[in-house]
């Protein structure tokens, strides 16, 4: 068997997944951000359970690096480590926007088109990037303040399709695109698990002790008066 322990909480929605290779056998999702870090050990513990699973028989720890919610970021990879060093078993670090996109490329099958995964960050900010059919990226992962001519270059040669929770502001901001467009799915748990699989049969593995989160931008806070 190869089982695959894969953690997302770094969007609105946590998963918690395990596989046996690309296979999900069973997935637990959590939709109350603010409660990620109570739910993740907890559906870990669950989910090995239910499926009579040892900590031991798993193969690697996949895991979401970001971008997105910095606190989500930290604890999912945090405890990601923790299972990897503890258990001596590979980490596999997912970017976000790579797996938003991949979810969606195989939902929608548009060769042809490009794929743009939005997280809502800050007001009109976002943490996007631009992929093909192949996630090749056309434009790489960063943080975009998103106003009206935002794409417009690559949306007058090829269809773009839009997903993410970022994507409803530059829905209301671009109302002459076609509805179709805009996908509001991000990661769902089958393609998490084919995407984690992948990765692992490419033994892309990251250094537990040295591996660092995807945060794009510095984390900031306002600053408290004394």
């Amino acid at each position: 068997m190869n089982y695959l322990l894969n953690i997302h909480t770094t969007t609105e929605n946590a998963i918690v997944n395990i596989c046996d290779g690309p296979k999900v056998l069973s997935s637990l999702v959590n939709s109350d951000s603010k409660q990620h870090a109570a739910f993740l050990h907890t559906a870990v513990h669950h989910i090995l359970q239910v499926n009579d699973i040892r900590p031991k028989d798993l193969k690697a720890i996949g895991v979401t690096g970001g971008p997105g919610s910095y606190t989500g970021i930290r604890v999912g990879l945090a405890s990601a480590k923790g299972f990897s060093f503890a258990l001596n078993i590979p980490l596999i670090m997912i970017n976000t926007l790579e797996v938003m996109a991949f979810t969606i490329i195989n939902k929608i099958s548009d060769e042809s088109a490009l794929y743009c995964p939005m997280i809502d960050a800050r007001r009109m900010e976002v943490f996007t990037a631009v992929y093909d059919n192949k996630l090749n990226e056309i434009i790489p992962p960063s943080a975009m303040i998103i106003a009206e001519n935002s794409f417009r270059e690559i949306m007058t040669k090829q269809n773009v399709y839009f997903s993410g929770s970022g994507s409803h502001k530059f829905k209301n901001i671009i109302p002459h695109l076609h509805d179709s467009q805009f996908i509001p799915d991000t990661i769902d748990s089958k393609s998490l698990g084919i995407f984690s699989w992948n990765k692992l049969q490419k033994k892309e593995f990251e250094n537990v002790a040295h591996s660092k989160p995807y945060y794009i931008k510095d984390f900031y806070t306002i600053k408290k008066n004394k």
